[in-house]
């Protein structure tokens, strides 16, 4: 398929696109990070410094564009389990492995009420909690999909995407229960209102994991459900709230017979410059049964659940977590803009049977400096109680983007 996107995205450009394209533009990003793991019960750390560059071009005319970008990741130095290679057994998982490939090849038309994309796509969804685009991993995330996103009046908004692929992380070395690519049948909806007190989102997300080798069809899932999201300005303090709730089965060739719910409330406070944040946020359990709890294979789950990844795919008896976050944002800083300070905790436990999983403790500290370039350090600690082994996380990151 990657090599089929590769061939017609030149054809595609020249349809789509007269000669005398109005709008030519480069695609240039780049990434430097160093990676640090240490988890309870291995004897070595990882270590990964790592590079990924995307490069690519997008040709516009009027309502058409074309685009093709390319990335590659490159590990300077490789002392950690990618995943792939290496032992389990000996260093934690940083799953960033070497790789080259084409990133994205799409055909969008856009207009003001309809934009249509066909290719390989980034997508994310809502707050990417069940579709996302993985950005904390080099490799990304993305989909061989029809997306149509519609807006027929204002203030109501249609997204319906149709995806025969997953590109995942895992790359072009990708095997076994980490494949390159997961194919199926994927649908996923969301269909907004505006109301007065933010807007009210109904969804479904039909997730079709149709590789046998990829825990044998048990990660296939159907959600639906809904999301209000809003926020209010009161001079320069600003309010912003959310709240969802979803119920998801079995579905397709997921031998499991499961149903469980999802809860999230979500608040969060910026006073210009102090910001203060929390809220609780539950993946459900059915059966106590491997892959019988809340699911959700496609999210940025970096995100979700402090950053150690601990919790992904969702333990048997399901995630319930009670989160706080305090910040302080600057706008300029000496030489540093968009500054930001984070500390979050979180408590997580057992949806079934209420048992204490363990805590976390997420640190973040992050500007940019120029217009290109962005830093951020991250620090990230799980101190296990009844699950898993604690783990210990720090990155050092530059961004550069075109």
């Amino acid at each position: 398929m990657r090599l089929t996107y590769a061939t017609l995205l030149p054809v595609l450009t020249c349809a789509a696109v007269p000669a005398a394209a109005q709008t030519i533009t480069p695609l240039v990003e780049a990434r430097l990070r160093h990676e640090h793991v240490e988890q309870g019960g291995l004897p070595e750390d990882s270590d990964a410094v790592t590079a990924r560059i995307r490069s690519g071009v997008q040709v516009s005319d009027g309502r058409w564009s074309a685009l093709a970008e390319a990335q590659g990741n490159l590990a300077i130095v490789p002392d950690y389990f990618d995943g792939l290679h290496g032992s389990a057994t000996q260093r934690p998982l940083i799953a960033d492995p070497q790789n080259i490939a084409l990133y994205r090849a799409q055909l969008q038309y856009r207009s003001p009420a309809l934009t249509v994309t066909a290719g390989r796509q980034r997508i994310a969804l809502e707050d990417e909690r069940f579709v996302g685009a993985a950005g904390i991993r080099n490799n990304g995330q993305t989909f061989d999909a029809v997306r149509a996103e519609v807006t027929p009046v204002k203030g109501v908004r249609a997204d319906v995407t149709y995806a025969w692929g997953v590109r995942t992380v895992w790359g072009i070395d990708g095997a076994g229960t980490r494949q390159q690519a997961v194919s199926g049948n994927n649908v996923f909806a969301t269909l907004g209102v505006a109301t007065p007190v933010g807007t009210l989102t109904g969804f479904a997300y039909l997730v079709d994991q149709d590789e046998a080798v990829v825990q044998g069809y048990r990660l296939s899932s159907q959600s639906y459900g809904a999301r209000l999201a809003g926020s209010r300005a009161f001079g320069r303090t600003v309010v912003t709230w959310q709240a969802s709730h979803a119920r998801q089965s079995d579905y397709h060739r997921n031998p499991n017979d499961y149903a469980a719910s999802y809860w999230l409330a979500d608040a969060g406070v910026d006073f210009g410059g102090p910001r203060l944040g929390g809220g609780y946020e539950v993946l459900g359990a059915s059966k106590g049964i491997a892959l019988t709890s809340f699911q959700t294979p496609l999210a940025a789950v970096f995100k979700f659940q402090g950053w150690t990844d601990r919790f992904n795919p969702t333990p048997p008896d399901g995630v319930r977590d009670l989160y706080a976050s305090a910040g302080w944002g600057w706008k300029q800083l000496g030489p540093l803009q968009a500054v930001t300070l984070v500390a979050a905790y979180h408590r997580m436990e057992s949806d079934r049977l209420v048992r204490h999983y363990g805590d976390t403790l997420n640190l973040l500290a992050q500007a940019r400096v120029g217009r290109r370039t962005t830093a951020s350090i991250r620090y990230a600690d799980y101190q296990a109680d009844r699950l898993f082994t604690d783990v210990r996380k720090l990155w050092l990151q530059l961004d550069w983007t075109l």
